[in-house]
């Protein structure tokens, strides 16, 4: 993101965004690659609606016997915040944080999910 200091634009690190790794399914990620490039944003923004939605859902009916194979390291960075309730969420329900990331893609919104600019707004 960029700040408007004094008339001058300087480039600044989002802190409200944190780094996080975890193995996610490659063919999930394959199809989210897809509708980023299609919808014009990222994977991350994307599992961040699927993952809000989830959230304020409050519930999920997971199957472990289902977990996929084919899983696969994924970094990327996510809302703090949201992270920090996803962790709390996956606790609660037994569940690895990556099983709640993998049940969120069946709640991603496209119409509520940041564009690509977004990373490059500017702030005041």
């Amino acid at each position: 993101m960029w700040k408007n200091v004094d008339g001058r634009l300087i480039q600044a690190t989002d802190i409200t965004r944190v780094k996080f790794r975890t193995n996610i399914s490659k063919t999930i990620l394959d199809r989210l690659a897809a509708m980023a490039e299609e919808h014009d944003t990222y994977i991350n923004y994307l599992l961040e609606t699927g993952l809000e939605n989830v959230l304020n859902k409050g519930e999920i009916i997971y199957n472990k016997e289902t977990r996929p194979k084919d899983r696969i390291q994924y970094k990327t960075t996510y809302d703090k915040d949201l992270l920090e309730r996803v962790k709390e969420f996956a606790k609660q329900h037994n569940l690895f944080i990556n099983d709640v990331i993998e049940y969120s893609v069946s709640y991603i919104d496209v119409e509520k999910t940041k564009d690509r600019d977004y990373k490059y707004r500017i702030e005041r």
